[in-house]
């Protein structure tokens, strides 16, 4: 079973073992950042540093100054990892270890751009701008991230990509010191905040049938029990997620929301997709990360299993926790998975960060069964040397 991990570009660049580490892994591929978001990250066993910050989104090569010239939204260069392209070092290092390098690529979270530009972001319905959150109904978000994918994408040396949140982003984002569990919002107060009220958003539910103003106060009504911490529903089963919300602002407004949502993803991701095909040779991989439910928000983003599957060559899907959880993202993708498309299981391998690595090859087993055509491991640059061994012996039996 193809298995491949993840890498940052520092985890590799300036490490002469590292490449060959992750070669004796048993993995096909890395899936290595080419795009990617602000965050502070471990290296465990690198020779030069252990930790790394990344103080805000950058891409991790020279980006072309033609491509981007006069565009208003466009992407930053890093400065935390030595030379002028750390990706294209890193993929170099891994192809002469036997490693095939897929680019991994984040769109629609950004805090960088966000915050340059707030009209180009979510704007829930109590107004609160969300920087990390770029809405991709927005025309210059969809036209920055087609360019982003194609560009981040189709690096030297790389035979696929896998795409992040390209979709809709919301009010979650693992921000540095988030002071925001106090009022237990749950999934539903998360649906309800994620919401966005731009223009652009106003004008869409508009033209699927809602009164934008009315939907407005039907959601911030609906918040009242999560602020004060009365009658506040119980958080439903995953899947009824939505159907909640649907309770609490009512039948029409609901589907409004979601015609108009469900369309601009579908497009947002279908642009994307088509940006990265044209740049492209032939043969390159294009897969995004995604979960079978629509209304799902943020790094893997909701989708309709057949629509992904007719335009993208796969999806890379959450498979860690227990066989019901796994049966649950897994199998709704796999009715519409055609010759050759690819249904890869991620699984968590950080023991530290609420990884199962010494259960991998039973977990990765059942994942087989229920469909899946390949694993992702994350993340490779992360885990401790146990991490790593248990991983080891677990593609070993696979």
């Amino acid at each position: 079973m193809r298995a491949g991990a993840f890498l940052y570009p520092w985890d590799v660049v300036a490490d002469p073992a590292a490449a060959d580490r992750v070669a004796e892994l048993g993995v096909a591929q890395a899936t290595l950042a080419s795009a990617y978001h602000s965050t502070r990250a471990l290296t465990p066993r690198h020779p030069g540093h252990r930790i790394v910050t990344a103080r805000h989104s950058a891409v991790y090569y020279p980006p072309d100054e033609a491509r981007w010239a006069g565009r208003r939204l466009r992407p930053h260069r890093q400065g935390w990892v030595p030379g002028d392209d750390p990706f294209g070092e890193a993929a170099e290092r891994l192809a002469a270890a036997g490693v095939e390098t897929h680019s991994w690529v984040i769109l629609a979270h950004n805090s960088q751009v966000g915050g340059e530009h707030p009209e180009s972001t979510v704007v829930s319905a109590t107004g609160d701008r969300y920087p990390w959150a770029l809405c991709v109904a927005r025309p210059e978000v969809r036209e920055y991230a087609a360019t982003l994918a194609a560009e981040a994408a189709v690096r030297p040396g790389t035979a696929g990509v896998e795409l992040e949140s390209c979709g809709w982003y919301g009010l979650d984002h693992l921000h540095a010191h988030d002071k925001i569990g106090g009022a237990s919002l749950g999934p539903v107060g998360g649906q309800l905040m994620s919401l966005c009220f731009c223009g652009v958003c106003r004008d869409g539910y508009a033209e699927h049938g809602a009164d934008p103003r009315e939907l407005r106060e039907a959601v911030v009504r609906a918040l009242v029990p999560f602020w004060t911490g009365r009658d506040r529903p119980e958080p439903p089963a995953r899947h009824a997620e939505w159907a909640a919300v649907v309770e609490l602002i009512g039948e029409e407004p609901a589907a409004a929301a979601a015609g108009w949502r469900t369309a601009v993803a579908r497009a947002f991701q279908r642009e994307t997709v088509a940006a990265v095909r044209a740049a492209a040779p032939a043969g390159f991989r294009v897969l995004l990360h995604a979960e079978p439910d629509w209304f799902r928000l943020g790094a893997n983003v909701g989708v309709d299993p057949a629509d992904v599957l007719a335009h993208a060559d796969g999806v890379v899907v959450p498979a860690t926790g227990d066989d019901a959880a796994r049966a649950a993202t897994l199998g709704p993708f796999v009715p519409h998975l055609g010759p050759g498309a690819t249904l890869a299981a991620n699984f968590q391998v950080v023991a530290g960060m609420g990884g199962r690595p010494h259960a991998l090859a039973a977990d990765a087993a059942h994942a087989a069964a229920l469909g899946a055509t390949e694993l992702r491991l994350y993340h490779a640059g992360l885990a401790t040397t146990d991490d790593l061994d248990a991983v080891r012996e677990a593609l070993a039996k696979l």
